[in-house]
């Protein structure tokens, strides 16, 4: 039997995004978009998601050491983020 969820920008049946900040679990609608260019390629895309309350200090400890790429809507991920 097929899952009757719409497929994802990431593969699979569409799912609840859950912020990746310390505790919460609270439905993502942000992606932020990083790269650690010491231990990634540069086209690699690190992604972490983040509800309305996190996306700015999410976003901000990867600035902070220059890694931040982007933040997206959850929506515009692509095959090439994760």
């Amino acid at each position: 039997m097929s899952d009757p969820r719409p497929a994802s920008p990431l593969g699979g049946p569409e799912v609840d995004h859950v912020c990746s900040a310390k505790g919460c679990r609270a439905t993502a609608a942000h992606a932020v978009v990083w790269n650690n260019p010491k231990l990634h390629t540069a086209d690699r895309r690190k992604v972490w998601l983040a509800c309305d309350e996190h996306e700015k200090s999410l976003a901000d400890f990867v600035a902070l050491r220059g890694f931040l790429i982007e933040v997206v809507p959850v929506g515009q991920l692509t095959d090439a983020d994760g």
